[in-house]
């Protein structure tokens, strides 16, 4: 059997998820009201059932994400949620808190969140030992790792392959709660990555100031999705479920067409059913990024960061020619429109931005003209036009059937046959009476049961089997082919392919017996938990105390290296490390740096 491959697109809502599945996303992970690891994305369980009952017509497969750490007064609620999920269809539930794998919990595929650092074989094996049917792998895994994973495992493996990067090693970042309280392991993060640091030498020395310094550029592997097959990976997934609407179509879009092309060559399947027309083309730079990085999968690349801003600049489109009283012109190929978005960076360093009010014989008229200047770069960050396209029907998704009129024990039956190898019939009752005019009478025929409308199908096939040709009225076909699909769907709801999960009560070592903070362990059942499988020594998770503490610690460790990025690498010797440095926020908070040489990164210690 081949094996299936999964593109999974993130959804803010029930029209977004909706969205994306017509553009050819294979599943979809949306959040519930509470316990996500993106607060501001919560959706009730009628609207997730909504969004179930979308994706199942085609197979596709919806994942619930339940994936903050908790308390011990939140865990009846989350467990009372998670199967009112069950109850909604949800095909899978991603998790980060380990205390839920004592409770009672539905036959639901588990799946471990990004946040639990599935980094390690060893871990990853764990995962697996315990009753988890996927892991989402860290995000600053390289290639070879993933291999390496692959090699002594047999779980799923979801890769991210676009969207916002995370600085910090998955699920083991501290500095928003740090800063405020607001936790990123809780769903609260406030993207302290995103904003204005400086750094001195450990003599006082300012190396660089003002710059956004732990901002990466977005992740994108579009480039690498055949290697990561090859190294095992089965699920595509893009990050972004704080983005809208037209971002998610645009990506999906993209990604689709480039897995198609390597699935047929490769002779591998996707996981879900129904062929995509898309009325647009898709362009990842249309859509918002920070600019691109493969994030050293393949080859480290020392320019992750995007350390000039943390906003999306959008497609370049050429360098100021020249500047009058109330327009400018470009040198470009290509052409700005009315109501287009567009950015630069002003005479201060500082991304700025105005909206084209028209363009005429190569004049560009704008809302803003005064920070323009000769020579500037300049970048479309808003596509009018593009954006238009994508609000306006951008795609269809259509299940191919093929249809047959046959003359069975002297009764006229109409059968259906769809992709999957599903099959329905019906009898379409009226008088054999043999057609005058045999032509029309089986161009009729065809014309009226390929007639698909809005249904989920199109119908690529009628084959007439009939002893002659029969006059059937059109109300008849009619009638007929509507009963037929009708029961065609309640068979491709039969036998639609469903998978269960099985928690793993039993006493698997943990690969280590002392875990600290880092550990993320925030209630009575998650310490039980790993107690059970080994685990000596625990340390609560830092939120435990619901006091933002974090002076004189581990607030994040990075595969990102300023010296690097900044091209101040004094070599990569690890016996003798480069000289520890000092970050400091625009709010005075100061942060001591501690360089990984050797393996590269670094390790953020919060202000003592």
């Amino acid at each position: 059997m081949n094996k299936s491959i999964e593109l999974l697109a993130p959804a803010k809502d029930s029209a977004t998820a909706i969205a994306a599945i017509k553009c050819g996303a294979d599943a979809v992970y949306i959040g519930p009201q509470r316990f996500g690891a993106r607060e501001d994305a919560g959706n009730s369980i009628d609207s997730i059932k909504q969004t179930v009952d979308f994706a199942h017509q085609y197979y596709a497969k919806v994942y619930a994400t339940v994936n903050t750490l908790l308390f011990d007064n939140e865990l009846p609620i989350a467990e009372k949620l998670i199967n009112q999920l069950y109850e909604a269809a949800i095909d899978g539930l991603i998790i980060q808190d380990a205390g839920l794998l004592e409770l009672d919990l539905p036959p639901l595929p588990l799946i471990a969140s990004t946040q639990m650092n599935n980094s390690t074989p060893e871990i990853v094996k764990f995962r697996q030992d315990v009753g988890f049917s996927r892991v989402i792998l860290a995000r600053e895994l390289t290639l070879e790792q993933i291999k390496k994973i692959r090699s002594q495992t047999s779980i799923e493996l979801e890769c991210f392959i676009h969207g916002s990067l995370c600085v910090g090693q998955s699920g083991q970042c501290y500095m928003s709660y740090a800063i405020g309280g607001r936790s990123g392991n809780r769903g609260q993060c406030a993207q302290p990555c995103r904003r204005l640091y400086s750094l001195k030498d450990n003599t006082g020395k300012v190396i660089i100031e003002n710059k956004y310094l732990l901002s990466l550029k977005d992740l994108n592997l579009s480039e690498h999705l055949e290697d990561l097959i090859d190294a095992g990976v089965t699920s595509f997934k893009i990050e972004g479920r704080l983005k809208d609407i037209s971002y998610v179509i645009n990506t999906v879009g993209f990604y689709r067409r480039k897995l198609d092309e390597i699935l047929t060559k490769k002779n591998l399947l996707k996981s879900s059913s129904g062929e995509i027309s898309l009325n647009f083309e898709p362009n990842l730079q249309k859509s918002f990024n920070r600019g691109y990085t493969d994030y050293g999968l393949k080859k480290r690349n020392s320019k992750f960061g995007s350390i000039d801003t943390p906003k999306s600049k959008g497609e370049f489109i050429g360098t100021v020619k020249g500047v009058g009283k109330d327009y400018f012109t470009l040198e470009s190929r290509i052409p700005l429109r009315n109501a287009d978005g567009i950015c630069f960076f002003d005479a201060d360093g500082n991304l700025s931005g105005t909206v084209i009010n028209r363009v005429d014989n190569g004049k560009i008229y704008s809302q803003k003209i005064f920070n323009i200047t000769q020579g500037q770069k300049i970048y479309r960050n808003f596509d009018y036009e593009f954006d238009r396209k994508l609000s306006s029907n951008p795609a269809q998704r259509k299940i191919d059937i093929s249809i047959a009129l046959e003359e069975i024990n002297q009764k006229l039956i109409v059968s259906a046959k769809d992709q999957d190898g599903n099959e329905a019939a019906v009898e379409i009752i009226a008088d054999k009476q043999p057609a005058e005019k045999k032509e029309a009478a089986r161009q009729t025929i065809i014309t009226q049961l390929s007639k698909m409308g809005n249904t989920i199908f199109k119908c690529s096939r009628v084959e007439i089997k009939t002893k002659d040709d029969y006059f059937l009225p059109v109300s008849k076909l009619n009638n007929a082919r509507r009963e037929l699909i009708e029961k065609l769907i309640a068979v491709r709801e039969t036998n639609r392919p469903r998978a269960s999960g099985k928690i793993l009560k039993n006493s698997t070592r943990f690969p280590k017996t002392q875990l600290s903070y880092l550990g993320n362990i925030s209630n009575k059942k998650a310490e039980a938990f790993y107690r059970r499988h080994g685990v000596e020594k625990i340390e609560p998770a830092a939120e435990i105390n619901r006091v933002a503490d974090m002076s004189g610690r581990l607030v994040m460790t990075t595969k990102y290296c300023l010296r690097e990025e900044l091209g101040l690498c004094t070599g990569k010797n690890p016996k003798k490390p480069a000289e520890p440095i000092i970050l400091t926020d625009e709010d005075g908070r100061g942060y001591s740096i501690k360089f990984l040489c050797g393996n590269c990164g670094m390790e953020i210690v919060g202000e003592s």
